[in-house]
């Protein structure tokens, strides 16, 4: 049967042998196998049971594939390029396809025949609620907002469960292996969860721990109706609107309302910190084995915060404001707009060119090797320049930015030098969250503290080594205010503890590193004290 020729599953026996000939070691290939498969079971659908055991059969791989494809573009910078954006088009279409055709075999079910037993109309549903979930998080694996309509499906699935009774209704869980069951209501808090946990704010190794924490603890979350008498939540869920939690200040009718107990999972939360904190190891306590017991301290830190569903206080107060901000990236870049002039490197550094080197090894056996050869200086070409974003508000320590689709790729925690319109300085600062949308990116931006001064650094050449030519690095000032002391920004990488660091300003300085204070995929920060005891 060619590529091209449509398929036809009249039984499980066909269909789990074209299912199992899919090629998953080549999961391009494979994705369009699949949607030739979802696409059969759409325009001949065979029997009601039938399509159910297709379907679940076809699960595994089809999460198999989406997973895989998902890798070439998550943890890149946004926007995507043509074809990570392509790759991620599919995966989105093909969670959205397997939604829709188990959506497709509930509404196959005849209402002339004996209605399926309530353990296979809860898996159905529940199979709805998580493809459709899965579509929401991979929007939001790929900062990404979601689409118009996306949220309302999700709460659509749920309602329906709900009003067949079958929220709750026990079955095998299909996520998690070591969990033994889930139910519809628990698909639909894993996605709300995720959500609430700011996942835009969130690096990709976060995300993977935040989504199967989720998994696992939704089912200590439970789901109410608002009752009109009672006092509401600060935050809530409607099912008649398109949006995840929202502020219940936002809503006026509450006859599709839900408010979320998480008193359990608060409780669940802090025991598991509580061994954290007693030395047990993560793997011990169902939190995995790829993580730090310092990486889910942190994030169980953050997820108390988000989970509770408590409004975080914040440090500086947000005002709206207007105006364009120039930004510009990469340490050459920042470096030079800090400075205001081209990078150079000390004079009583002496380096040669590689092309000078190659000369002084050509010319070893000239006539008079005493000779002095002019090596020039590196040049670099550059042409520099910055973006323009326009400032949504602000605060004392940040601003939110927005910029059109146009212009430079941005990643989540990346170091970047601003300038408002109405300043002569530079200043650096990181971005805490991103998200790509419609219109084009917004931004979280977080300022380092101080007025950054441009300098270069080397690491100090143990004793018989050579010496290594100076990078660009920054210095932020020590700050009475607020207690900061001197920082140092320096590329990725540099930072291990003790080590020697030769930073020139008006000369060498020798400095010894002594924490990290804070990174990103492009930079460190690190505090640091004299180095010449």
């Amino acid at each position: 049967m060619s590529a091209s020729s449509p398929l036809i599953i009249p039984d499980y026996q066909t269909g789990s042998a074209l299912i199992a000939r899919i090629p998953l070691a080549n999961p391009s290939a494979a994705i369009h196998e699949l949607d030739r498969i979802l696409d059969s079971l759409f325009s001949a659908p065979p029997d009601q049971q039938t399509y159910f055991r297709v379907l679940e059969y076809a699960r595994p791989p089809i999460t198999l594939v989406a997973e895989e494809l998902s890798k070439r573009y998550t943890d890149k910078p946004v926007p995507l390029g043509e074809v990570e954006n392509a790759f991620f088009g599919e995966v989105v279409n093909l969670w959205l396809k397997t939604a829709k055709a188990y959506t497709h075999c509930i509404e196959r079910i005849s209402p002339d025949s004996d209605p399926p037993p309530a353990d296979r109309l809860a898996m159905l549903l529940h199979r709805c609620i998580h493809f459709t979930g899965m579509a929401i998080l991979e929007h939001q694996r790929a900062r990404r907002a979601p689409p118009m309509g996306l949220w309302l499906d999700l709460h659509t699935h749920y309602g329906m469960a709900e009003d067949m009774r079958l929220a709750t209704l026990e079955i095998p869980s299909i996520v998690e292996t070591h969990a033994g069951s889930t139910h519809c209501a628990a698909a639909y808090l894993a996605t709300i969860l995720f959500d609430m946990a700011d996942a835009c704010s969130l690096t990709t190794r976060d995300h993977k721990l935040v989504r199967r924490w989720a998994g696992v603890w939704s089912a200590l979350v439970a789901l109410r109706p608002g009752a009109a008498e009672e006092t509401l939540p600060a935050f809530i869920i409607d099912l008649m609107q398109d949006t995840a939690l929202r502020p219940s200040s936002e809503f006026l009718r509450i006859d599709r309302v839900r408010c979320l107990d998480a008193s359990h999972l608060a409780e669940q939360m802090t025991r598991v910190r509580s061994k954290l904190r007693k030395g047990v190891p993560p793997s011990q306590i169902g939190l995995g084995d790829d993580c730090t017991p310092q990486q889910c301290t942190r994030l169980l830190s953050h997820l108390a915060r988000q989970w509770s569903q408590a409004r975080t206080v914040r440090k500086f107060r947000r005002r709206a404001m207007s105006g364009s901000i120039r930004v510009c990236t990469g340490f050459e870049e920042m470096h030079y707009f800090i400075a205001g002039q081209e990078f150079q490197q000390p004079e009583s550094a002496n380096f040669y060119a590689r092309n000078d080197f190659d000369k002084v090894y050509a010319l070893r056996f000239q006539e008079n090797p005493q000779q002095a050869i002019q090596a020039k200086p590196v040049k670099v070409s550059t042409t520099h320049y910055v973006d323009a974003w326009e400032a949504v508000d602000q605060s004392a320590n940040g601003f939110r930015l927005m910029r059109n689709i146009d212009g430079r790729k941005m990643a989540h925690g990346q170091l970047l030098a601003l300038c408002p319109l109405d300043s002569e300085h530079f200043f650096l600062a990181q971005i805490t969250w991103l998200q790509e949308n419609p219109n084009g990116l917004t931004a979280g931006i977080r300022a380092l503290p101080g007025l950054p001064q441009a300098i270069c650094a080397r690491p100090v050449a143990a004793r018989g080594e050579p010496l290594q030519a100076y990078h660009r690095a920054f210095l932020l000032p020590a700050l009475a205010t607020t207690h900061t002391e001197s920082s140092l920004v320096l590329p990725k990488g540099w930072f291990r503890h003790d080590r020697l660091i030769e930073i020139f300003i008006d000369s060498p300085w020798r400095i010894r590193l002594r924490g990290l204070l804070d990174s990103g995929p492009d930079f460190e920060r690190v505090e640091f004290e004299d180095g010449r005891g």
